[in-house]
């Protein structure tokens, strides 16, 4: 395996300057001891790093026994707003192999780039990026503070997006996770060619259940008495196009930001016309927003979990339980028959 790297210390901006410049005098011990052995290997496993909860679980599945895998995004962590310290930057110093996805966390994005890893890869080089999620900052109404909260949101969206301003949510529908597994598969043949026929088997594996998946979300979504769903956070826009649904999302693709006044009309007047029966909140943010707008429009409230990390509040214990979850929450809002 590689030997221990350090980050470059002059590489790295913003935030993790002066962690980084400290981390810079430290020997390797003392660097080793910081980074509290999360990316250390172990024997002779790859050791991989990963950003959030779903590339963690491809990094888990398709390495099995030949990884040792940490990420950056603890359990119960909203990962959007991620920022890093002196900890996490060694984890990447000191990775043979890094599984980010661009887009949804800038100060990773940063960091990962500084850090100069060889074996780095982007989920999202590994399918294609679509844009989701316009309905957000729309606003009809005619008074100039909504005009405002429509701008002030949608300047809050866009510094979640992905590249020019695409929906990074890209693990929500199987097909495209699919695709970035057959990719994570490959690298990790690449990066670690003594173990290539055990990621291939492994990856072989992660498809055929993300294909299982697929079928029945496609199946159990195929004949229901509406098409439309509102969820705070408008992570959805992959599934929903995947499965002929229409996403009406409260907030937009930054889970924290609030609607405008106009906004919770105009899903009122959406509920009525499309006879939508519930208002989904997700595991990790507050469902104030959620069960304002429900009472505001006599709708009920659920979980449309965005799978962005796994806690005690979870409904499944990994993405496939947690997706089969969301498939019957779906299946229930939508008047499946």
């Amino acid at each position: 395996m590689n030997v221990r790297r350090l980050i470059p210390t002059a590489a790295l901006a913003g935030s993790l300057t002066l962690g980084l410049v400290a981390l810079s005098a430290c020997s390797p011990s003392d660097a080793a001891d910081d980074a509290g052995g999360g990316a250390r290997k172990s024997g002779d496993k790859l050791a991989v790093v990963t950003s959030f909860y779903p590339m963690q679980y491809l990094a888990e599945e398709i390495g099995g026994s030949h990884v040792d895998v940490s990420t950056l995004t603890k359990p119960g962590v909203e990962p959007h707003d991620l920022e890093l310290g002196t900890r996490q930057a060694a984890q990447l110093g000191e990775a043979d192999y890094i599984l980010y996805l661009k887009g949804i966390q800038p100060a990773v994005d940063e960091a990962i780039t500084a850090a100069g890893v060889k074996n780095t890869v982007d989920a999202a080089s590994l399918t294609t990026l679509e844009k989701h999620g316009a309905e957000v900052g729309h606003d009809h109404g005619d008074e100039h503070a909504d005009e405002r909260a429509g701008e002030e949101h949608a300047e809050e969206d866009h510094a979640h997006e992905g590249e020019a301003g695409t929906d990074p949510h890209i693990w929500l529908d199987p097909v495209k996770y699919a695709e970035v597994a057959k990719g994570v598969g490959a690298s990790l043949e690449k990066a670690d060619p003594d173990n290539a026929a055990a990621y291939r088997k492994n990856t072989t594996t992660v498809v055929e259940r993300l294909t299982a998946l697929d079928s029945a979300f496609e199946q159990g979504l195929a004949d229901t008495s509406t098409k439309t769903f509102i969820t705070t956070h408008s992570a959805f826009g992959y599934l929903a196009e995947r499965y002929g649904l229409t996403q009406e999302s409260i907030a937009g693709i930054s889970p924290e930001s609030e609607p405008s006044p106009a906004r919770i009309k105009e899903l009122r007047t959406i509920a009525a016309k499309d006879k939508v029966g519930t208002v989904f909140f997700e595991t990790l943010v507050s469902d104030k927003t959620a069960k304002t707008v429900a009472a505001d429009s006599g709708l009920k409230t659920d979980v449309l979990d965005p799978i962005e990390g796994i806690t005690d509040k979870s409904k499944g214990a990994d993405y496939v339980e947690v997706m089969e979850s969301n498939l019957a929450a779906l299946e229930k809002a939508l008047g499946a028959k």
